[in-house]
């Protein structure tokens, strides 16, 4: 879900025109927490945080009556209970939230076969072969909408528009629970009234190094040209904020193919400078990447960091393992290795993520290494299980502790 910046003073109706507006972004409205919702009714309208408890770990979801005490996903949880001591923590429950984000996404293939999933709870989609069948875009759009809270009982936000840049945009604008389209003639007009923060990529330092040049809205960086922008945030920035600017966005809807790779990332509007709070992330990541491998019975060669800076370049490592694995602690300690070798980039990290690829079936033959010992699985395996009856914070690394503030040391500033 969009944590970007959004214009208050953006309309909610820019035209009725959705002739050449065939991408829809459908966003599930802080999903993780209202799946959770389904089955606790009773916390409707209070401040909800799905992630570790006791301060364990960091935030996985928020509920809006949370992120208005400042609280977003990726951040640990003890800053989480800070901002916010009176929000209710639920336990992560990826199993659930992955078998309601199957039933959204067979909706939204229903629709059409062009569909990109994005994440367990977005999705884009090019809908200009199914207006004959379907109707017009914003049709499709009431559609879905309805589709997916009768059938399975949470919100989704939809944004339509004429690429996937100003889509998702138009979804993070229709929140909660709305439509939005951009008609192509209005995109301009529409991105104009944007603070530059909503574009992608424009996170707090970004914003203050355009603020200096007085730069702090979408109209004021169009109007820009690139090469100031380039001695402001250098060639790569400047060009890709440029194009983002005009609403310049070539990239189709491209269909999944068969999962290759079990992964998950997880991009911050405020970027990350602390290294610990950063291997703490991919500490979290490293478990849910395991965790997913072992609940669908699969093992992988290979572990894949993946990185990105506040200048927007971006930066994959990969090391193959010498036997497949499912456990967290052999992914870890790739990531790690390579984490350590990776300096921190000017300005931050603005993406952490942690893949494994090289996929096989856990059944399947794997011969192990002399030294090897078929129970070193054991104590992650019980974990499992005990996770599954008694909940995902039941158990935690020792590592996604938090560490107790001493009295006379200042609240440390989130990254």
């Amino acid at each position: 879900m969009s944590r970007a910046p959004r214009a208050e003073s953006a309309r909610r109706l820019w035209g009725e025109d959705d002739s050449a507006t065939p991408i829809l972004h459908v966003d599930m409205d802080a999903f993780f927490a209202s799946v959770e919702l389904l089955e606790h009714p009773e916390l409707v309208g209070r401040p909800v945080i799905v992630g570790g408890r006791d301060g364990r770990g960091v935030v996985s979801a928020a509920s809006y009556e949370a992120r208005a005490y400042g609280v977003s996903s990726a951040m640990p949880m003890n800053e989480a209970m800070r901002r916010c001591p009176q929000a209710v923590v639920l336990p992560v429950r990826h199993g659930v939230y992955s078998s309601v984000s199957q039933q959204v996404m067979g909706i939204l293939g229903e629709v059409t076969p062009l569909l990109e999933r994005v994440s367990v709870d977005e999705a884009f989609l090019d809908v200009s072969g199914a207006r004959r069948r379907m109707g017009s875009p914003v049709t499709i759009g009431h559609w879905i909408r309805r589709q997916v809270r009768e059938r399975v009982g949470v919100p989704a936000s939809v944004g339509i528009a004429s690429t996937k840049f100003v889509a998702k945009l138009a979804s993070a604008h229709a929140k909660p629970d709305g439509l939005l389209l951009i008609p192509a003639q209005a995109t301009q007009d529409f991105l104009n009234v944007l603070p530059v923060g909503a574009l992608w990529g424009v996170g707090e330092k970004s914003a203050q190094a355009l603020a200096r040049w007085g730069i702090t809205d979408v109209r004021q960086l169009a109007a820009t040209d690139v090469r100031r922008l380039e001695r402001i945030l250098g060639p790569a920035a400047a060009r890709h904020l440029h194009d983002l600017s005009h609403g310049v966005d070539p990239r189709p809807v491209t269909p999944q193919r068969e999962e290759k790779s079990v992964g998950t990332e997880s991009t911050f509007f405020d970027t990350i400078t602390d290294r610990e709070h950063a291997r703490r992330v991919l500490l979290d990541q490293a478990h849910q990447c395991a965790a997913r491998l072992r609940a669908g019975g699969l093992r992988g060669r290979v572990v894949v960091l993946k990185a990105r800076g506040a200048d927007f370049v971006t930066v994959t490592r990969s090391r193959t393992l010498g036997v497949p694995t499912d456990l967290a602690r052999d992914i870890f300690a790739v990531v790690e290795s390579l984490f350590n070798a990776l300096p921190t980039p000017g300005g931050g990290f603005r993406l952490l993520g942690v893949r494994v690829e090289g996929l096989a079936r856990a059944d399947d033959g794997v011969q192990l290494l002399l030294d090897d010992d078929p129970r070193r699985g054991a104590p992650e395996r019980a974990a499992d299980a005990v996770r599954e009856r008694w909940g995902s914070a039941a158990l935690a690394p020792a590592s996604l502790l938090s560490r107790p503030r001493e009295p006379d040391q200042p609240d440390r500033p989130a990254h």
